[in-house]
């Protein structure tokens, strides 16, 4: 189907970036498609790209715009390519425990699929009911069951990518390979330059036997970090590993009385002889920490509604609200400082900046910061948006982390990427010149042409 009806262009002139929000507040769409498509089948899609390139019409993919930092945005115009019509399951194995599935399927609606089957993906983003499987990849997301289940590029055993040129690709189908480099890190976290992601296949899991949860108080960040250390260097596996300092405590806990304190919330899951002991493991490594059990009805609580992003959206649907989404990684051994170093870089720009600790890994976890304030308007919100992302950037680079452990870089971390990747940025462009060669795929984002206007440039025009 082929849409210029007006609603359906300014629908797909914004994703979920807070700058992207103030701009539609503003009644601003500095990013309009001229039509949006949405194909059928990968053949329509084959048909578009070909066109698209031989015409030098440029090419947005478009799940459900659901992106945090305007990777979505189709900065040059053209074709929003929406690929919500292309949904189906196409292929449920439960021997070799795997699912096939079409790029636009709904990520809730598959899992809900899945579990009805007796299965899970183990993918749980909180964006899970507002994203899709075609998203996941573009952006290289990970979900908040990762310590156990891994990130997307975990999960992905194979790709069918429509190249810009119109010829459809297909990675192997096995369970492992070593012939050659792996192809789909071609495409995982490429956002759709290098070319459209038309079906996916990914691991499945059974559901688990049993899942415990508890949640623990500690008195300090430091010591619910370095919990979270041991509990990975110990070579546990918990499904579920979130730590809260005492500025989010109270919104994790849903309870804005909540007395000082930091905030854990853990859970295990799996066969009920291992998760039982796996618990006990983990909850005595916390203990010695200082961590003080509160029981399993705040997790319960949360697991009920974790996908409510009405914290950040309340914010931003106020006139003049701030409220940003911004995460990083870092090592063990650094991961402390730099949250001390980003708390401190955007507490000028904010009333309050929350903080918590998730998808932890032996080497290291990821931070997630979020900045909320108010100033005048939405002109000023804009402007104060852009501050936050320029003090985050450049604080998370001088620490050495990296600046984004899970959103992509949209157009929110674009004038930070090259620093981001350093002498390897080089190769990103030549990979993605060689498979786009008209520069029509999503243009003006991961360095393959920039974008109109800096953020840095914007940054100026704060008052």
């Amino acid at each position: 189907m082929v849409s210029t009806d007006g609603a359906d262009l300014e629908r797909h002139s914004c994703d979920a970036w807070p700058v992207a929000v103030k701009w539609r507040q503003q009644g601003k769409e500095p990013h309009r498609p001229a039509v949006v498509v949405r194909p059928a089948t990968p053949e329509l899609v084959a048909r578009l790209m070909r066109w698209a390139t031989e015409s030098g019409v440029p090419v947005t993919p478009w799940g459900l715009g659901s992106s945090v930092t305007g990777a979505s945005l189709p900065v040059r115009g053209g074709v929003a390519l929406d690929l919500t019509s292309m949904s189906q399951v196409t292929l449920l194995d439960e021997v070799n425990l795997l699912v096939r599935v079409q790029a636009g399927k709904v990520g809730l609606e598959l899992e809900n699929e899945l579990q009805a089957r007796g299965y899970t993906l183990g993918h749980s983003p909180q964006s899970l009911d507002r994203s899709t499987v075609g998203g996941w990849v573009a952006t290289r997301s990970t979900g908040q069951f990762s310590s156990r289940y891994g990130s997307i590029e975990d999960l992905v055993v194979a790709l069918s990518v429509v190249l810009p040129t119109g010829e459809r690709v297909e990675t192997p189908m096995v369970p492992r390979a070593a012939v050659g480099p792996d192809l789909r890190h071609l495409f995982l976290g490429a956002e759709g330059t290098t070319g459209v992601v038309v079906e996916v296949t990914l691991k499945i899991f059974p559901l688990p036997g049993l899942r415990l949860l508890e949640a623990l108080r500690f008195e300090t960040v430091d010591a619910g970090v370095e919990s979270m250390r041991l509990i990975t260097r110990a070579g546990l596996r918990p499904f579920l590993v979130r730590f809260y300092d005492r500025a989010e405590a109270p919104y994790a806990m849903d309870d804005p009385h909540l007395e000082d304190g930091c905030i854990m919330f853990l859970g295990v899951e799996g066969v009920a002889g291992v998760a039982s002991a796996e618990m006990a493991a983990a909850l005595e490594i916390c203990e010695r920490q200082g961590g003080q059990r509160l029981g399993a009805a705040p997790v319960e609580a949360w697991m009920a509604r974790r996908f409510d992003f009405s914290s950040v959206e309340n914010v931003l649907g106020t006139p003049g609200g701030v409220a940003e989404t911004i995460e990083i990684s870092h090592f063990w051994d650094q991961i402390l400082d730099t949250y001390a170093a980003m708390k401190l870089a955007l507490a000028p720009f904010a009333t309050t900046v929350l903080g918590h600790f998730s998808h932890v890994y032996p080497q290291g976890t990821s931070l997630y910061l979020i900045p909320l304030g108010q100033v005048a308007d939405d002109a000023a919100a804009e402007a104060r948006l852009l501050r936050i992302w320029d003090a985050a950037m450049r604080t998370a680079l001088e620490q050495g982390a990296a600046i984004s452990h899970h959103h992509g870089v949209g157009l929110a971390r674009l004038p930070y990427l090259a620093q981001g990747l350093g002498s390897a940025l080089p190769v990103l462009q030549r990979v993605t010149a060689a498979l786009d060669p008209g520069g029509v795929m999503n243009p003006g984002k991961l360095g393959h042409q920039q974008a109109r206007r800096s953020i840095p440039a914007a940054i100026r025009e704060e008052k």
